[in-house]
This record gives structure tokens, sequence and C-alpha cells, in this order.
């Protein structure tokens, strides 16, 4: 079985068993086939991928630090669907695989949070993503540590990695995404240094399970998009630490 993302001068193969026994022409548009019969024996269906990208900064630096959850993310994602993290593109470490039948771009833009559009815009033009399909995952403060927000659009929040994507993506703001609670900065410190601070060890464990958790939350939207199972996803995030 075989995926295939097709553009103008462009192809992903995601190799799942024995390829197509013909090739299809390459269309004008991102499209998926996969082998899956249909009631008439035949083999066409269509998928629309998904471009996942994970917000922050490169290097060892920053490992770890609250403003680059979303490049932990992006690592669970690729741990639990067996995807390789090997290619560079658009100054983007991307990888390619699939949740189920559908195919996932991940990627991890290379060139600092503040200018993560210019690997989000190229990416999603080259493979013609829509931006329903663009799922952008990032630290927010107004979270609690640890607690997640599935969103189908919204602002940015002055983010600044989220304000480089939307500047990237001719100021749409349609685009989902996957908001991870880092929580405000105690007392006057200064919002700078508590981004690129690590977790204290009582905030690893909650991040470390709100990634657990964000995975699961990930498959489910890539399968079946914003649908109540999202609704029920974001009431329990919402709630997860007020006692009952």
């Amino acid at each position: 079985m075989l995926y295939a993302l097709s553009a103008p001068k462009t192809c992903i193969s995601c190799p799942r068993g024995p390829p197509f026994p013909q090739k299809r022409q390459v269309s004008t548009r991102l499209c998926v086939h996969a082998s899956l019969p249909d009631d008439n024996g035949g083999f066409k269906v269509e998928y629309t991928p998904w471009l996942i990208v994970g917000l922050g900064n490169p290097g060892i630096k920053y490992h770890g630090t609250r403003h680059n959850v979303g490049f932990e993310m992006i690592d669970h994602i690729a741990q639990a669907q067996r995807i390789a993290m090997n290619t560079i593109q658009s100054k983007a470490l991307i990888g390619i695989g699939s949740i189920g039948e559908v195919p996932i771009l991940l990627a991890k833009p290379q060139a600092y949070m503040n200018f993560s559009g210019e690997s989000v815009g190229p990416l999603a033009a080259h493979y013609q993503v829509p931006l329903r399909h663009i799922l952008v995952i990032y630290d927010e403060m107004s979270l609690m540590n640890g607690v997640l927000r599935l969103q189908p659009k919204g602002g940015h929040g002055h983010h600044n990695g989220l304000k480089s994507v939307m500047n990237h993506l001719d100021g749409c703001r349609e685009f989902p995404r996957l908001c991870i609670g880092i929580g405000n900065p105690p007392g006057k410190m200064d919002m700078k240094a508590y981004l690129l601070q690590k977790f204290s060890p009582i905030e690893r464990e909650q991040i470390d399970a709100a990634l657990e958790q964000g995975v699961e939350a990930v498959r489910t939207l890539v399968l079946n998009g914003f649908d109540q199972n999202i609704s029920r996803f974001n009431m329990g995030q919402k709630y997860k630490y007020h006692a009952v």
C-alpha cells in the first residue's frame, strides 16, 4: 500500500506495503491516494493531508524550556507514529508519515520562534495544504501548566511565533491550533526569562502527562475533525486540576 501526496514537481510517499501497479498523473493540487477497496472492488480513495507544526527554538540551549513545548509535542507524535524527523525543507526539520490512513507532515521550524512563519508558509504553499489542515502547536501562558486546548481558529494572543505564522499565511487566522499551557511568570519575573526557563520537577510531570494526552487529541482531530470528542477533550482539560 502506498500513500502519495502529489503536487506539481513534488511528491511525498509513505510506504505501507506493495505500491500501485500503475502510476497516477500528477495533478495541480495536493492529493493523497490510498489503496483502500471501495464497494465496486476499486482502489480510489482520496485524503487531505495534515501539516502539523510545533513552534520552538532550535539548539540544545533551548531544549526542555517552556517556550519549546511545541517541539516536544512534535517529538512525541513522531515517536508514537514511528515517523523519522530526518529531512530539512523550507528552514524546517520535517518528517512524513500517517495517522491511520491519513498522511501527515510533521515540522519543527529551525529559524527561531519569531520567524516560524518562514517555514510554515512555504511548506503549506509547496504541498498545497488547506488552512483547515494546518495544525500549529505552541506554548500558552494564559493556560495553567499542563492544560491543553484545541481550537479551530483564533488570533495570535501576542505570541510572536504564532504571529509570524499568521503573517506568512496572508494574515489568515482560520487554522487549527493546539495550545499547551505553561502558566504565567510568578511575581514580577521577566517574561522572556520565564519562557526560556526549564520546568520544575512537578511542572515537568504535568507537561509529560499533557504531551501524552496531546498525542491522542491530535490523532482524534486528524481522523475525525472537530467533533464532540474534541469538545469533551477541551472540557476535561479545562477542569483537569479542579477537585470534584
